[in-house]
């Protein structure tokens, strides 16, 4: 009779001991699922944090970033292309020879997709030539062919023809000029709006995929897209004139051999209004206009 009692109670304990521990594993579970919620939380509200700032053109004070101004209902010109509808910046091998351009928005000025299948054995050399000089580029086609062979193939369209540079950024660690979008034309009195169709919330109609971004630094001279978020680069881009502090979540393809006393011209000169009261951040007081974009390939 003892014997039979200790086997009772053995399996007794054994069950609670087997039932205590599947209540660690559920509650072990819940916390996990908790946890990455709250960062999930965490992150959204980092993100929506950055579009707020961004609305109006200004720039967050601890990290400015050039980006396309946001519209008041959506995030810049573009909703962002589908994780899965391309490679991410990680999957991609440089020199890429296969890109992804995947349609999106209004385009401020009418134009095709880039090829899919760029040359990226080739080298290129790229011209801006503006009202105050020409600003040479060579291009980082080996190290950032999609980027590259979308900038190729808009300046081969006339895409930045008759536009403007319509921001400059003079204090804060951020020292750059943007340009990229029709919008900002030529003859226009550029004003620092953030309304859908105001200078800097345009683009191509088309997205694609970062690149180039392991250890990037933005140092005089760099030439990078600006996004409005991860993989979400269409037609704008900046141009560095002084080295700047920024995280590496902007694609470089291009580094300027002439005219970087053009742009430090025109950050001397200030701007005209200002994003969000920032004193250093808005439209240029000395207007840069793109005649037009021409493209040299050996």
């Amino acid at each position: 009779m003892t014997g039979k009692k200790d086997r009772e109670r053995r399996r007794a304990r054994e069950r609670y001991e087997r039932q205590r521990e599947e209540r660690l594993q559920r509650r072990q579970k819940i916390r996990q699922r908790i946890g990455i919620g709250a960062a999930a939380v965490l992150v959204l509200g980092l993100v929506a944090g950055l579009t707020i700032a961004f609305v109006g053109g200004g720039s967050p004070k601890a990290s400015p970033s050039p980006s396309k101004k946001a519209t008041p209902s959506a995030s810049a010109s573009a909703t962002p292309a589908s994780p899965s509808a391309t490679p991410t910046a990680s999957t991609i091998a440089e020199p890429a020879t296969h890109c992804a351009y995947t349609k999106s928005g209004t385009a401020s000025k009418t134009v095709s997709l880039p090829s899919a299948t760029p040359d990226y054995k080739a080298t290129y050399t790229a011209t801006i030539n503006t009202n105050l000089g020409k600003i040479e580029i060579a291009l980082l086609n080996s190290k950032a062919t999609c980027a590259v062979n979308s900038f190729v193939h808009l300046a081969s369209a006339d895409f930045w023809n008759g536009s403007q540079c319509h921001r400059v950024t003079t204090q804060g660690g951020l020292y750059v000029l943007q340009c990229g979008d029709p919008y900002a034309k030529a003859a226009a009195k550029l004003t620092c709006g953030t309304s859908a169709g105001s200078p800097g919330t345009g683009g191509p109609g088309y997205e694609f995929n970062d690149e180039n971004l392991t250890g990037a630094t933005y140092k005089t001279g760099t030439v990078a897209m600006a996004n409005s978020g991860a993989n979400t680069n269409g037609s704008q881009f900046f141009l560095v004139y002084k080295n700047s502090t920024l995280s590496p979540n902007y694609t470089p393809f291009g580094t300027i051999t002439s005219g970087l006393d053009i742009l430090q011209k025109v950050a001397n000169a200030g701007v005209s209004c200002t994003y969000n009261g920032d004193p250093g951040d808005g439209a240029p007081k000395e207007k840069v206009i793109i005649d037009s974009v021409t493209i040299k390939k050996t």
